[in-house]
C-alpha cells in the first residue's frame, strides 16, 4: 500500500469557509474516482482548545489522505488526463501545497490503554 499526504494552505483569497467549501463540493468529487485509489480522508481544521496545542497557529489549512495499492498504481492515478486539470484547479485555491509519501506504520496499544 502506498499513501501521500497533501498539506494544503488556502489561497489569500479565500476564507477557511470558503476553503473548504471547494475542497469537499470541487474537488473531492473529482480526486475520489481516481483510477486505484482505495481510501481518501479530507481533515480539515477543528477545535484549538484542547490540550497539546502549539504556542504558534499552523501552517496549514488541510491535510488529505490518499491509499494506493501500489506504486503503479498511483502512477495510473496522476498521469491520467484530467490530472493535470485538478493540478490547475488545486493551484488556484492554495497559496503553498506539500505532498508525502510515507509509509503507515500502526502501532499496538497496550491492553489498558
Amino acid at each position: 500500500m502506498v499513501k501521500i499526504v497533501w498539506f494544503l494552505k488556502r489561497a489569500e483569497h479565500l476564507t477557511q469557509q470558503e476553503f473548504e467549501d471547494w475542497w469537499l463540493e470541487r474537488h473531492v468529487p473529482v480526486a475520489r474516482v481516481a483510477p486505484g485509489l482505495r481510501r481518501y480522508v479530507v481533515n480539515l481544521p477543528g477545535r484549538d482548545d484542547l490540550a497539546g496545542k502549539p504556542a504558534g497557529d499552523c501552517e496549514w489549512d488541510g491535510v488529505a489522505e490518499q491509499w494506493f495499492d501500489d506504486d503503479d498504481a498511483l502512477n495510473a492515478a496522476y498521469s491520467r488526463p484530467v490530472a493535470s486539470d485538478v493540478r490547475a484547479d488545486t493551484l488556484a485555491h492554495v497559496s503553498r501545497l506539500e505532498r508525502l509519501i510515507v509509509r503507515e506504520l500502526e502501532i499496538d496499544l497496550p491492553a489498558d490503554a
